[in-house]
């Protein structure tokens, strides 16, 4: 199975400020008791979604005009903490597929990238352009172009940036270390079938 080529990603945005938004914060430890990462989108963010008796609150993404977005925006040292995986998959099972801050924890920021979920950085300023957008014009869509390394929305575009070596990963179609591996078994085959073999 090929991996797909990610050279953009299209949808709706809602902002989620704040800088410093922990792994705990994006999916508490409580629901980290998982066999499999199935059914985690749906505590992503909770303690910030729900009040101590489990009833919702006023949280960005469940206002019902930003239901359906698929682009996270938020601030600076964005997935900081622990190093859990069930953050970006929390954050990858609740339908989002890309996320825009100022920048990344480092952990959180390759295991997204390990998910086909792509992290670009933008500017303060820039963040809060696109969030007044998304937030004024929560129906319409923007645009994150890996390839040309900007944010296209309303007639407006801002730069991003990513590392060179995640970009080339996404845009390529090698985000997934594990993918390349099965994708590979049967070159590895066909080698070792050439290979003579060592008797004891």
């Amino acid at each position: 199975m090929a991996l797909a080529k990610i050279t953009s990603v299209t949808g709706r945005a809602v902002n989620v400020p704040g800088n410093d938004i922990d792994t705990d914060r994006i999916i508490p430890a409580r629901f980290m008791k998982c066999v499999t990462f199935d059914g985690l989108g749906e505590f992503v963010f909770f303690d910030v979604r729900h009040d101590p008796q489990g009833k919702k609150i006023d949280h960005p993404i469940d206002r019902p005009e930003h239901k359906g977005a698929t682009i996270l925006l938020s601030g600076a040292n964005f997935g900081c903490g622990s190093s859990r995986e069930h953050a970006p998959q929390a954050i990858s099972k609740a339908g989002f597929e890309a996320v825009i801050a100022e920048n990344f924890a480092e952990i959180f920021f390759g295991n997204s990238t390990t998910l086909g979920m792509p992290c670009v950085t933008a500017s303060r300023e820039d963040i809060a352009k696109i969030a007044a957008f998304a937030t004024a014009n929560p129906q319409q869509e923007i645009t994150l172009d890996l390839e040309k390394l900007e944010v296209r929305f309303a007639g407006q575009s801002v730069k991003i940036a990513q590392r060179e070596s995640a970009r080339d990963a996404l845009v390529n179609g090698r985000w997934d270390a594990i993918g390349e591996l099965i994708d590979g078994i049967p070159s590895v085959k066909d080698t070792a079938k050439k290979l003579p073999y060592l008797v004891a």
